[in-house]
């Protein structure tokens, strides 16, 4: 398993990766995992403002069938996110000579953290940042997923997504969008995970989400061992790092830094740089 230039191979897979600022052991890594329809390069400079306000190292990686990663074949297995967590993303870490440091997911990859953090118990995981996680599935969420099918059908949701996707453009919404409306789909929950997270987890939810309510955040305090921090976005959707990118990252870097302090390790870091968010 190797990285090599903006590739990450792990056997006979090839992945589209990224890698900004420090990397192992030089300080820890915050690893990004992308949502349903996400990829590298829609995360847009995101990932280069947590390397100046943390002073982390950070790898982020599109899953197979998502952005310029090789292709899969669809449906999906209802369990995707479960055969992410436990199946893939433990080699990803290991191709990338993870030490330490922290798994940050939005949507789908808040959940393939939750699983991960859960299912393995990996002391190399120093927290989590979950945005707009699904836990269970709420009607809202469905209503919404729906609506994207339309979008893509009818509208210019492909054309938009295909700038990101290229050839993997169907099989990234299709994958995703089939397997959440798929009727069997109804009965997907992983709060019994929750209750197996030992580390702190951040929890940032846009106050207008589309795709969840407060109830999601609701069952990770009542489920969690572990403290559970809110920041609640004022104004954003589904996408606050990219809607409301400033409070964001002020309180990604904020919970980061606190937390990376109680292990000692704020002084083996470069020195945080003040951003100004977008």
């Amino acid at each position: 398993m190797t990285v090599a230039g903006e590739r990450l191979v792990i056997g006979d897979l090839a992945l589209e990766a990224r890698w900004i600022g420090p990397r192992p052991p030089e300080a820890p890594t915050i690893v990004m995992l992308h949502e349903g329809l996400g990829s590298v390069g829609q995360w847009g400079d995101f990932p280069d403002q947590l390397v100046k306000a943390t002073g982390c190292g950070v790898f982020l990686y599109s899953r197979a069938g998502y952005g310029r990663s090789e292709a899969v074949t669809v449906p999906r297995s209802l369990r995707y996110m479960h055969d992410e967590a436990l199946q893939t993303l433990p080699k990803v870490l290991e191709a990338i000579g993870f030490r330490r440091g922290i798994l940050l997911g939005h949507s789908d990859g808040a959940s393939i953290a939750t699983i991960y953090a859960g299912g393995v118990q990996d002391h190399r995981v120093r927290g989590l940042v979950l945005i707009a996680p699904h836990f269970f599935v709420e009607a809202v969420g469905l209503a919404s997923i729906a609506a994207a099918r339309t979008a893509y059908e009818r509208g210019t949701l492909r054309q938009r997504l295909a700038r990101y996707h290229g050839d993997n453009v169907d099989t990234a919404f299709w994958g995703c969008n089939r397997a959440w409306l798929d009727p069997e789909f109804e009965r997907w929950d992983i709060r019994d995970f929750i209750g197996f997270i030992r580390v702190p987890m951040l929890i940032v939810q846009g106050s207008e989400d589309q795709y969840g309510t407060a109830a999601q955040i609701e069952a990770a305090q009542e489920e969690s061992y572990s403290p559970v921090d809110v920041a609640l976005i004022a104004g954003a959707r589904h996408a606050p790092h990219i809607e409301r990118a400033a409070p964001t990252l002020a309180a990604i870097a904020n919970f980061v830094t606190t937390l990376l302090m109680t292990f000692g390790e704020a002084d083996s870091r470069p020195a945080p740089q003040t951003s100004h968010g977008r």
